[in-house]
């Protein structure tokens, strides 16, 4: 899934800048996949709630294969239309597909959960090498350029829906709806979920807008595509090299020190875009947006299952991805439009806000312990 993922993104943005008449829908059907992954959330997560893991993520498997063949032929016949609408099946199949790192929580023991979300994550390692190389090897494999790329996609899927065939995931006993749970506004009122939910999608938005703008970037500044897959490979080591030891610094210096140093990585990216434009320096800017990426999205997901009980997680991971991956595709439609209309460095500068407002969630949850601990003495 995420080899796809590193894939589009090395590659989508270019794809529609090829593909598109206006150049400021360039980034349009990455956002379309963004979206995909949005509206599926919730559904996922309920249906899953109900037929089980493997089922669903067997289904997602089709339906992914199906938006690849279309995006495949929307290159073939030189169509955006049909491209943008292939984006949809690559986001439905991540919506599905973000629910590994709950699912590998579900098989292991509590005291383990930040480790199994960090190893199911890891597998990033994997697909920063594979992504990006594949989106150079491939878009010149066949007459039309692209076209290779898009049909490697379509087998990725194909495989690893042979892969979901052999998973050996529990079964869902009781629906959901059977069980006595608190409503879904109780939860998500909570002040550590708004905190996590606000963690993971700020975390999100910013590297999903600087990752989006900078292939665009890397082309006007007339780096070659391979300097582009080689900067968003080091971009995807970044987001999952640090799976390995995420959990573990969780569970030693606290979920929320970690988020913290998350998002002064965040800001360390900005500084190293503002300094200059050579491939180093995009090199260097998006591997530092990667680890902060991992501290705050690993994060806010280990705080998050601190927030809801084994019947409340579907509606409680829900929620969460829903808000996550709706910020996302957000960001996702503003990077190319942010970039043809205001430059680069008002991209950068709208990174900022964000920023602050991490600072200042984190910092309203130190003082609610705080408080809830005096009253409680």
């Amino acid at each position: 899934m995420l080899s796809v993922n590193s894939l589009m993104v090395t590659s989508a943005s270019i794809i529609g800048s090829h593909l598109a008449t206006n150049k400021a829908l360039a980034t349009l059907p990455l956002a379309i996949q963004f979206v995909g992954v949005m509206l599926t959330s919730i559904p996922a997560s309920i249906l899953m709630g109900k037929i089980g893991r493997k089922r669903g993520f067997l289904l997602a498997s089709i339906i992914g294969i199906g938006g690849a063949t279309c995006g495949t032929i929307g290159i073939y016949q030189g169509s955006f239309l049909l491209f943008c609408l292939g984006a949809i099946g690559t986001g439905v199949y991540t919506g599905f597909g973000n629910y590994f790192r709950f699912a590998a929580t579900e098989v292991v023991p509590s005291e383990r959960k930040n480790n199994a979300i960090s190893y199911v994550l890891a597998g990033g390692i994997v697909a920063a090498i594979v992504g990006p190389n594949l989106a150079n090897l491939s878009k010149d494999v066949f007459a039309i350029t692209y076209f290779g790329t898009l049909l490697s996609v379509v087998i990725l899927y194909s495989l690893n829906g042979i892969n979901f065939i052999f998973m050996t995931l529990p079964k869902p006993t009781v629906p959901e709806f059977r069980q006595t749970t608190r409503p879904l506004l109780q939860i998500v009122s909570q002040p550590s979920f708004i905190v996590a939910v606000t963690s993971a999608a700020i975390g999100y938005s910013i590297m999903v807008l600087l990752m989006t703008a900078t292939p665009l970037e890397m082309t006007h500044q007339h780096h070659p595509f391979s300097d582009v897959a080689f900067v968003i490979q080091w971009h995807v080591l970044g987001m999952f090299v640090p799976s390995f030891f995420t959990g573990q610094l969780i569970n030693r210096f606290g979920v929320q020190k970690i988020i913290l140093c998350g998002v002064l990585l965040m800001l360390l990216c900005v500084a190293m875009n503002f300094i200059g434009s050579s491939v180093t320096h995009f090199w260097a800017a998006l591997l530092i947006l990667g680890v902060g990426w991992n501290f705050m999205f690993i994060g806010g997901t280990s705080l998050l299952t601190e927030t809801y009980t084994a019947g409340e997680s579907a509606k409680a991971q829900a929620f969460n991805d829903f808000t996550v991956f709706t910020a996302a595709a957000l960001s996702s439609f503003g990077a190319g439009a942010l970039l043809h209309v205001l430059g680069w460095e008002l991209v950068n500068y709208a990174v900022l806000p964000l920023i602050l407002l991490a600072v200042f969630a984190h910092a309203w949850l130190w003082i609610s312990k705080r408080r809830e601990l005096v009253a409680s003495t």
